[in-house]
């Protein structure tokens, strides 16, 4: 269940009343406001439900600035809800379309996107681990750099942001995941120059090779992160599958150019490129699957024509690179 907890002035409550009770909620209850605001509204929905509550709500109060709306889960609940409840919960879970609104969706992704100190320090330390791991051919080590590696965040965060049409946000992906990939690759590189680079490593070499399976991993990978975060499941065995397609052949392709063997590079840069595109377009499709889009009918009809763009500019690419790695003489489709 959700939690929804609405502030608003006192000539709105009519209005607030009668989209409540529209909406059906498990329950609710109205009092005076707090601080600032003159009214309160404390309302719990269904899981998987509340989406059109707070469109509606929002609809209502947009239009000044006196009034906020907050989204949260419910943990536990007394007394405790009835089995009718619990089982339009577990229904709920199963077939809707949504489980998470799209403001809790925003609101994740925006913060796990962001371009800080700590997700520099993070890309370093998982590249250099990354480096060690395949220069060793330990895939223990190489695991671990892709549990530490902040690489999930910018990627949900463009897939959703083509699917809102939301240009702001895809701009802000679009730079923390050039930065990400630049710093990785830079260190990685770096590193190439200390240490003697074994490029006979198969978890080196198996970072050069562009193979059905690989397309299908990363495309999985885009897709059980964009489903993870729109049914609230945990992402972070979700984030290593990510990295897994992204962290690795970034940082192999780096250790071959220090080491010299650029056709080996070029073909790890490759790999890396098929997997950012299969993972943003497969998520991407899961968040219109799960319909996911804008409020607005004007909103709507922008996120529409974005969806198409990106949808058809990440298909031409991924075709683009299997005939590059296909004339490159490597393992493709």
């Amino acid at each position: 269940m959700r939690f929804i907890k609405a502030n608003f002035p006192a000539d709105k409550a009519d209005a607030v009343i009668k989209i409540i009770e529209g909406c059906k909620p498990v329950d609710w209850s109205m009092d005076s406001g707090y601080g600032r605001y003159e009214k309160a509204v404390e309302i719990v929905v269904a899981k998987g439900e509340g989406q059109d509550l707070v469109d509606r709500l929002q609809s209502l109060l947009g239009g000044g600035d006196d009034w906020r709306v907050v989204v949260m889960p419910i943990e536990a609940t007394l007394p405790r809800p009835d089995d009718t409840i619990l089982e339009a919960d577990k229904e709920a879970t199963q077939k809707a379309k949504t489980v998470s609104l799209r403001e809790e969706l925003y609101q994740k992704v925006a913060g796990d996107c962001t371009l800080n100190t700590d997700f520099i320090i993070l890309t370093v330390l998982s590249a250099i681990v990354a480096a060690i791991g395949l220069n060793g051919d330990s895939v223990a080590i190489v695991i671990a750099a892709m549990v530490i590696a902040p690489l999930l965040g910018p990627i949900l965060a463009f897939a959703l942001a083509a699917a809102l049409g939301d240009l702001s946000l895809m701009k802000k992906a679009t730079k923390t995941s050039l930065t990400g990939l630049v710093v990785g690759f830079a260190f990685a590189y770096a590193l190439s120059f200390v240490m003697p680079v074994n490029i006979g490593s198969t978890e080196m070499v198996s970072r050069t090779v562009i193979g059905p399976e690989i397309i299908a991993l990363a495309l999985a990978s885009g897709a059980a992160a964009a489903l993870s975060l729109s049914t609230g499941i945990s992402s972070a065995l979700v984030g290593v599958m990510v990295a897994v397609a992204l962290l690795p052949p970034s940082v192999a392709s780096a250790l071959f150019l220090g080491a010299g063997e650029t056709d080996k590079a070029i073909g790890a840069a490759l790999l890396l490129a098929v997997n950012v595109v299969c993972a943003v377009l497969s998520a991407q499709l899961i968040f219109v699957w799960k319909g996911i889009r804008p409020r607005t009918w004007a909103g709507q009809r922008k996120a529409s024509v974005s969806v198409r763009i990106n949808a058809t500019v990440w298909i031409i690419l991924l075709a683009a690179l299997a005939a590059l790695a296909y004339r490159l003489n490597l393992q493709v489709l």
